[in-house]
């Protein structure tokens, strides 16, 4: 089923997938080991956390799944995470670098579409989720240092990866 049938089916898959995969690249861009744990937790919530943030956009409250029915969120998530699988053998990512480059790929598709079939408020609403995902993970664990001592909150390359992420969205935002 697409959103008030202005989405086809494939295009409601990018604008669900690219805000996870924004965060599963960010996850990888600090390579942080243990704190990944945290990081992967960190883009799930993040994720997650669209339709409590943004209740009114309709796009965001049609792509999650209804968090008071745990037998759709286990549905949807089974179907998304093979979906999200079989994509990402499809681009053969193996390396942190790639993760990014798909990842922008994904982000600039999302902005075609929502400058093409979202309100102005839908899509500036969306990107603040995208941005506030990316910028969640990249907290979400210190980066380098040794058992949890020392290191940076955000790394050069997450740093990086968040200002390529704004950039493509037109937006003016720093991960501080």
């Amino acid at each position: 089923m697409s959103i008030d049938n202005r989405f086809t089916e494939e295009e409601q898959f990018l604008l669900t997938n690219t805000p996870y995969i924004v965060g599963s690249a960010m996850v990888f861009s600090g390579g942080s080991g243990l704190a990944t744990v945290k990081e992967m937790y960190s883009n799930a919530k993040s994720y997650l956390s669209g339709t409590k943030k943004f209740p009114d956009n309709a796009i965001i409250t049609a792509i999650l799944p209804n968090m008071e029915d745990w037998k759709e969120i286990r549905e949807k998530t089974k179907e998304f995470q093979e979906k999200s699988k079989q994509m990402f053998k499809a681009k053969g990512i193996d390396s942190p670098e790639k993760m990014q480059e798909w990842a922008l790929e994904e982000v600039a598709k999302v902005a075609k579409l929502l400058d093409e079939k979202a309100t102005p408020q839908e899509k500036k609403e969306y990107y603040e989720w995208l941005l506030s995902i990316a910028e969640n993970v990249a907290k979400a664990a210190k980066e380098g240092g040794f058992l949890g001592f020392g290191g940076e909150r955000v790394s050069g390359e997450e740093k990086e990866f968040y200002a390529k992420i704004a950039k493509q969205i037109g937006m003016d935002a720093k991960l501080a």
